[in-house]
């Protein structure tokens, strides 16, 4: 197993556009490793950058240990499938898979063996002998990863490899990659705009926007603990509730989000302390969508409440999404599907104030709060 070192990496186009703003992170030997962001945030240049496809303005790229900045990708020993399964529709599966071996003159037993072995691993073995146009999409898709699998390469490089499946043909393939990477202990990097495809694969997510890298740690640290509002909005569905205002230290501390406005917080003393510097600041409040329930009588009583207007209800079977608004602010809860309630209709709010994110409205910056 080899692992991927990025030292000061940058990219840097002819017009002054920085693609790339000096990325430095190690992925581990083994590792599967998501770069995650939405369109234009440098995620493939990065990708391609390490493939071998796209110069390294500055910086070192090292893979086993060894600098590769500038070796032509074939001298990488990586191996690369992209959102374009791009198979050769004339040859059959085996053919396709084989085709790469074949090109640096593997002997043909070698060749067979690897692609049977392939095969087999990607439940591929009953339809070796078919074309890639006789194929389901899903199919298609493991035939590329097979013609990459034979390859034994150092790294895998997956390039947004499902956007163009179904919904339901993303889920199951999601599972196969995911087993795939279990079976094989291979490093992979695994590019794609979809937030849940990032948070349900990867062991750590690399959160990039406009080139910059944001934030890099394992998925529940991104969503419980991000490091600014960027992060915390980008990753989970539906987005994070944000509420911005000034923040006062009073008993529990409160927000003042508009004249007519206010929302006491209840917060310990020890998180008012913490506080205390931001004492008439403006700052954003952020609430996850599944932190806001239903008032009832047993919950504590320093818990917030507030009384929101039902706009849009959202059942998808196993919860329901509910857009409400309170005032002059939007709020998203994710409640059980025992609870439907009306458009129209008035509900009855309240959080536990320990599930509160707390961001500096000026710089974004996460306000540890701990």
């Amino acid at each position: 197993m080899s692992g991927v070192e990025l030292e000061s990496v940058r990219k840097v186009y002819p017009n002054g556009r920085a693609a790339i703003a000096a990325a430095s992170f190690a992925i581990e030997p083994g590792e599967l490793i998501v770069f995650v962001g939405p369109s234009g945030c440098g995620k493939t240049t990065l990708l391609r950058m390490i493939a071998g496809l796209e110069e390294i303005t500055s910086g070192t790229l090292r893979i086993a240990g060894r600098v590769v900045n500038d070796l032509p990708p074939k001298d990488r020993d990586i191996a690369m499938v992209f959102q374009n399964y791009a198979l050769y529709p004339h040859m059959s599966v085996a053919e396709n898979m084989g085709f790469g071996l074949k090109l640096r003159g593997a002997p043909r037993a070698d060749i067979e063996r690897k692609v049977q072995a392939a095969a087999e691993t990607l439940g591929l073995g009953a339809v070796l002998q078919s074309r890639p146009g006789q194929l389901s999409g899903g199919q298609q898709q493991r035939v590329a990863l097979g013609r990459a699998l034979v390859r034994e390469p150092k790294v895998f490089l997956l390039d947004e490899p499902l956007s163009n499946l179904d919904a339901k043909m993303r889920l199951s393939m999601r599972v196969e990659i995911a087993r795939l990477h279990r079976r094989l202990g291979t490093t992979m990097i695994y590019v794609t705009h979809d937030q849940i495809e990032a948070m349900t694969l990867g062991q750590r997510i690399v959160v990039l926007k406009d080139g910059v890298i944001q934030q890099i740690d394992t998925p529940m640290r991104l969503y419980r603990a991000p490091v600014n509002l960027f992060v915390a909005g980008f990753l989970g569905s539906p987005a994070i509730n944000t509420l911005r205002g000034r923040y006062r230290t009073v008993a529990g501390g409160a927000l003042e989000i508009a004249a007519d406005t206010r929302l006491a917080l209840g917060l310990s003393p020890a998180v008012c302390a913490r506080l205390q510097q931001h004492d008439g600041c403006e700052l954003v409040l952020g609430l996850r969508p599944e932190a806001l329930r239903l008032a009832t009588a047993d919950q504590p009583a320093h818990w917030p409440r507030c009384t929101a207007l039902v706009e849009v209800v959202e059942p998808v079977g196993s919860e329901v999404f509910v857009a409400m608004r309170w005032n002059t602010c939007a709020l998203t809860a994710r409640l059980p599907p025992t609870v439907l309630p009306a458009v129209g209709e008035s509900l009855a709010l309240s959080f536990d104030p320990d599930d509160l994110l707390f961001f500096d409205a000026d710089s974004e910056a996460r306000i540890d709060s701990a």
